[in-house]
């Protein structure tokens, strides 16, 4: 049969059983991976090169998105939680290492096992280009990967009913009488300013402005609420409106004065609110506070879209290339901040393909530099060597003429088309040896792959809970973050209303990624 026909059809079919869904577990894109090895068993093959592209082009578009919160995770508020990520790569290498000795396992089937277990396709990428063995590791992936799935999903839905009422009551006995909410918990309300303390100041003069994603937006004058002007000052008695979740505008608004218990305040959002698209290179990388965007043009950031997340930024909040804000000022303010942020719809939309292929072929070319350690030789191969590149762009956003931003359904399309590529070539040239692996090995894989899931799972859980005495929601969702399981975020947010276990998420994942991207070829290299 044709190559190119039989390259297409695993990748079509693999979607199709990807998008079966059993109690919300689905198993997405990795499905090809399984329609590939089935195929494989049955003697189709295609030629050569085709996973190499797609890996390559995979990894640099997962740099490239994690690296806007990989380094600041670093450095932030979100050290914990890329600690309690770490701690779970940590783990699973551990628990890896161990039931590979104890059960005597081939390194790369260990180290397939563990990518699966911990439903890191990444980690899969980098073990299969390094490794001596490649359709071992694809074996070892396809057996552990449903089971790391089940194993989060499972582990969040107990943790959720063990805790997860006493939560609730913790939380509703310390909040105050905000009115309900919705779009995530994002709402608005007014203060009348009754602190002597802030009296004179500017709200960039107010440290709960700084360290709370809240925004004020207006000033009552004169009956009427106005955009706040770029040299407000609080006065005893002024009404102002707070945008932000409940529980910051609790905080703020402690700090400002007494909260008004007023029906929804009438505003003219037609001409003095407008969305705005940052493409503009002397916007994006920058925090609100940096650009001073109030006192400069007399307009307030109110919210900030993201890959179709809403939120309200704080000062420290670094703004990103396609980001959509609502900001709020005079109609004239307004018309200057469109100008200043770089609005332009095509802008938004088109990807620099000059800027791709530069991107990953650096990649490719930083993965064939090689270090000498004695008699020891390393590498960072495909894989790593365009993750490195994509962190790098993705951090600084443009380096030279190479820009490393790219529209979000772009990247959506290069970062499933690669993977989608790789996983159909892996499972493909596994597939003529996956039937010998699993009788030979079958239950004494699943037995570890559980091991691989469940142990790390404990120690991330346990660790950001009762030691780093972080709620519910933040530990679960660093504990998603660590084990790079969406699916396990998608439970998570559909039980909550609350931001916090996407925050932890983001704040998790991206270390956690490359990690154990980074460690994977490392623990085979060690069993070997």
């Amino acid at each position: 049969m044709n190559s190119i026909l039989v390259l297409l059809g695993v990748i079509a079919l693999g979607l199709l059983v990807g998008r079966v869904s059993f109690r919300g577990i689905s198993l997405g894109t990795s499905a090809i991976l399984f329609v590939a090895l089935l195929a494989g068993h049955f003697g189709w093959t295609i030629p050569s090169g085709f996973g190499t592209l797609g890996l390559a082009l995979f990894v640099y578009c997962v740099g490239i998105s994690a690296g806007p919160t990989f380094f600041r995770g670093l450095a932030s508020h979100g050290r914990a939680m890329a600690i309690t990520g770490s701690s779970i790569v940590l783990t699973g290498v551990i628990v890896t290492y161990i039931c590979a000795r104890l059960l005597d396992l081939p390194a790369e089937l260990a180290g397939g096992l563990m990518a699966g277990a911990m439903t890191s396709t990444p980690a899969l990428g980098a073990i299969t280009e390094s490794a001596n063995d490649p359709s071992s590791v694809a074996v070892g992936f396809g057996v552990a990967y449903p089971i790391g799935i089940i194993a989060v999903v499972l582990f969040v839905q107990v943790a959720i009913k063990a805790f997860g009422q006493k939560e609730t009551e913790d939380s509703s006995d310390s909040k105050m009488n905000l009115p309900e909410t919705s779009d995530h918990d994002i709402g608005r309300g007014v203060v009348r300013i009754a602190n002597p303390i802030v009296a004179g100041k500017r709200p960039s003069e107010i440290v709960a402005f700084a360290d709370s994603p809240c925004q004020m937006s207006r000033v009552q004058r004169e009956g009427r609420w106005r955009p706040t002007p770029p040299d407000y000052q609080f006065e005893m008695g002024d009404e102002v409106m707070l945008v932000g979740e409940q529980a910051d505008l609790h905080r703020v608004s402690e700090t400002l004065g007494e909260w008004m218990n007023v029906a929804d305040p009438v505003v003219d959002a037609d001409r003095e609110r407008r969305y705005v698209v940052v493409t503009s290179p002397e916007i994006y990388g920058r925090t609100l506070k940096e650009l001073r965007l109030r006192s400069k043009y007399g307009v307030t950031i109110v919210r900030v879209k993201r890959h179709d997340v809403e939120f309200v930024p704080s000062a420290r909040t670094r703004l990103e290339f396609g980001d959509t804000l609502t900001a709020v000022g005079e109609p004239d303010a307004l018309a200057s901040i469109a100008t200043a942020v770089g609005h332009r719809p095509r802008t938004v939309n088109e990807t620099d393909l000059l800027s791709l292929v530069a991107g990953i072929v650096a990649g490719i070319l930083l993965g064939k530099l090689s270090l000498q350690f004695g008699s020891v030789s390393m590498s960072l191969g495909v894989a790593g060597g365009p993750l490195m590149i994509g962190l790098v762009l993705g951090h600084f956003r443009r380096l030279g003429p190479i820009r490393g931003s790219y529209p979000p359904a772009a990247m959506l399309l290069m970062t499933e088309g690669g993977l989608a590529l790789f996983l159909a070539d892996a499972g493909l040239n596994a597939g003529a040896n996956v039937m010998q692996v699993l009788r030979e090995r079958g239950l004494l894989l699943c037995v570890a792959a559980a091991a691989v899931a469940i142990i790390p799972l404990l120690v991330g859980f346990c660790g950001s809970r009762f030691l780093g005495k972080r709620t519910l929601w933040q530990s679960l969702g660093a504990t998603c973050g660590g084990m790079t399981s969406t699916p396990g975020l998608a439970v998570l947010t559909g039980a909550t209303d609350s931001s916090q276990p996407a925050t932890s998420y983001v704040a998790a994942y991206p270390v956690a990624l490359v990690l154990i991207t980074v460690a994977a070829p490392w623990l085979v290299g060690l069993l070997s």
